[in-house]
């Protein structure tokens, strides 16, 4: 297996950067998830000799801007996200459409459209996680977000990928909104496999509070042999992460390889 970083807050070399997440993955079939907010995912592709029209398959992590607004540079693929994505939300005392550009209308045109609630082989060694259970005490407890009729928005629609390598999995999170160590949890029931390679994405982290101390404490019982918190974890929480786990800094155009 390999991914590519399309997409990230941080540039590096001649790669591009923005508020967002994009990653190419080539496994038993090759997919892109997430779009970041702008072709900048095309163009850093570009310089790592990727071919996105070559692509059919988009997964959409949730019905944020900044990891979806990208599709309106593609069309013709496959697109599977949750049926939620397509929502009007918004910050709590804001104005401003935080969901998606693109309509559903306009998104049907463009793109073959499979939404699920429940988990979907993407291929046989690829799951789209679905709507993620949210069983423990310390995640997703709280939003900042709304929906346009007013109502809190804890962002149901946020999913990741459980990729199959062998006996192992890596798990894939674009913002993680419904908790990191929840989607952990549920990759492993839905896989059935315990031992756990990589976990990478967003941790949607701002502080090193106690929801960051519970997090890194469940991610180290697991015996995780890589973490990857990047995107919307914050430094606070970044830095508590690297003092546990001596963690990279993900950065456009990086490129991970989960070879044996």
């Amino acid at each position: 297996m390999k991914l590519s970083v399309l997409t990230e807050n941080t540039a590096s070399e001649k790669f591009l950067a923005e508020h967002g997440l994009s990653y190419y993955i080539e496994h038993d079939v090759d997919i892109l998830f997430d779009t970041g907010h702008s072709d900048v995912f095309l163009q850093n592709a570009k310089k790592l000799n990727i071919d996105i029209n070559q692509v059919d398959t988009v997964v959409l992590s949730h019905g944020h801007w900044d990891h979806g607004d990208g599709l309106r540079y593609i069309s013709n693929k496959k697109l599977i996200c949750h049926p939620d994505v397509f929502q009007e939300r918004y910050r709590k005392n804001g104005d401003e459409n935080i969901g998606l550009e693109l309509s559903f209308k306009e998104l049907k045109n463009k793109f073959d459209i499979i939404y699920t609630r429940l988990p979907f082989e993407v291929s046989k060694n690829i799951i789209f996680l679905g709507e993620i259970p949210r069983n423990n005490s310390f995640e997703a407890q709280t939003t900042t977000f709304e929906l346009d009729d007013k109502k809190d928005d804890f962002i149901i629609d946020d999913s990741g990928l459980v990729i199959k390598l062998e006996d192992e999995i890596v798990i894939i999170s674009g913002c993680a909104h419904s908790g990191i160590c929840n989607m952990v949890e549920y990759a492993k029931k839905v896989t059935g496999i315990n031992k756990i390679r990589t976990v990478i994405g967003g941790f949607h982290l701002k502080y090193n509070d106690q929801q960051t101390k519970e997090t890194i404490k469940y991610l180290k019982s697991q015996d995780i042999a890589e973490v990857y918190p990047s995107h919307c974890t914050e430094l606070p929480a970044l830095a508590a992460f690297y003092d546990e786990f001596k963690i990279k800094h993900l950065k456009s155009g990086m490129i991970l390889n989960f070879d044996k």
